[in-house]
């Protein structure tokens, strides 16, 4: 028999004894904390931390918005996925339109990506909408694109697509030029389905305490 631990409950302790003890909370808002640590869980890297921007309205945006039973619009079906339905006890819809019939038809005509294109199958009004974006950089950067033209913009985003090319812009152009949107991103190239969806599985599970 290998040596490693067994309990799941010690397990789970003794992850976040680890991240609080490698991880400043000190810079974020208190109500932030639990976000910070599930992050980090998540990619198991506490130099993750460091690279968390959020509004100051986010935390109570998205709580406020939650409660109203907010409809959860996801860019892929993997961030739908590893959202921990038992914890949205308002019983809110998870929305992914990435693979609706017309998507792939509708992003040849626009000359974008289905990620982009499924942007336009969303509602006109987001106003009581979350939007998580956890891959695609088109997604976020077509969102922007919509708000800036005159659309309601989300009661709260989460913005965290991950990769090499747009990534880093897309979440940059968030984090800068649309501070009214609560909202918040992982500056630079991380971030990932997974890491999208444990901000909501985070808050969500705080709002059931």
């Amino acid at each position: 028999m290998f040596d490693y631990v067994r309990d799941p409950e010690e397990i789970y302790r003794l992850s976040f004894e680890t991240i609080e003890k490698e991880v400043d909370f000190s810079r974020f808002e208190r109500n932030l904390w639990p976000v910070v640590r599930r992050l980090v869980h998540t990619c198991g890297l506490t130099e993750v931390a460091n690279h968390i921007r959020a509004t100051d309205h986010f935390v109570s945006a998205f709580t406020t918005a939650l409660q109203a039973n907010a409809t959860i619009i996801t860019d892929c079906e993997a961030v739908a996925a590893s959202i921990t339905k038992r914890f949205l006890k308002c019983g809110n819809k998870i929305v992914c339109t990435l693979n609706n019939p017309g998507t792939a038809d509708l992003s040849q005509k626009l000359n974008t990506t289905r990620s982009a294109a499924a942007v336009e199958l969303w509602p006109e009004d987001l106003s009581r909408c979350i939007v998580v974006v956890g891959n695609a950089p088109t997604t976020l950067f077509h969102l922007l694109e919509k708000v800036q033209q005159g659309q309601k913009a989300p009661a709260a985003v989460i913005g965290m697509p991950v990769g090499f090319v747009g990534a880093a812009e897309s979440k940059e152009l968030l984090a800068t030029q649309f501070t009214p949107i609560p909202h918040i991103t992982l500056l630079g190239r991380m971030g990932g389905s997974p890491m999208a969806a444990s901000v909501i599985n985070a808050l969500a599970l705080e709002m059931n305490r």
